[in-house]
């Protein structure tokens, strides 16, 4: 099976107040916190609603301004067209992934609980997907989950999703040392 993963960038980030994918942590934009993260797990790294150094930019379908549903219509559609079986997928700030993330949601569709963006989607749900965008007003991930039948599991612990610089230095002040990366 190939993975390829996916990593959502697209976003306004209007309650971070700037581009929340060029925060630093540890002197590295958290974005490559998150490629670091996702690299090891899968075969190709995409990016998909904006551009970034290295990685391939991939368009939300069937438009912009759908949100992550269109970020990941988009994903699927690539992975598809590339022949990958599988797409894991990230936040663009969720600076911490699990090493085994991509193993632990085996077999997909499962999303993580509280996390829906950290999730393992086949890649031959991309027409559902599109179709359900075309039919349904709601845009919600919750929505497509319950629609695609996804599994939900619980991490051990949770896991922080930046949407304000007040959590993101919240985040980086209680983080354990041996949870820091070095730049």
């Amino acid at each position: 099976m190939k993975r390829l993963g996916a990593i959502f960038a697209g976003g306004q980030a209007r309650r971070f107040g700037g581009d929340k994918a060029m925060a630093l942590i540890d002197g590295q934009a958290m974005l490559d916190h998150v490629v670091r993260q996702l690299a090891s797990q899968v075969d190709n790294l995409v990016i998909v609603g904006r551009d970034w150094p290295g990685l391939t930019r991939v368009d939300d379908l069937p438009r912009p301004g759908l949100g992550p549903l269109g970020a990941l219509a988009g994903a699927l559609a690539y992975a598809r067209a590339a022949s990958f079986s599988e797409v894991l997928t990230s936040g663009c700030d969720i600076p911490e992934i699990p090493e085994d993330l991509g193993e632990m949601l085996k077999p997909g569709p499962t999303v993580i609980k509280g996390q829906p963006l950290l999730a393992l989607w086949p890649a031959t749900l991309g027409d559902g997907l599109l179709d359900y965008l075309d039919r349904m007003e709601d845009r919600s991930m919750r929505g497509w989950i319950a629609e695609s039948g996804a599994r939900t599991i619980a991490l051990p612990r949770p896991l922080a999703n930046i949407n304000t610089p007040e959590e993101l230095a919240a985040w980086i002040a209680i983080r354990p040392a041996d949870r820091r990366s070095s730049p």
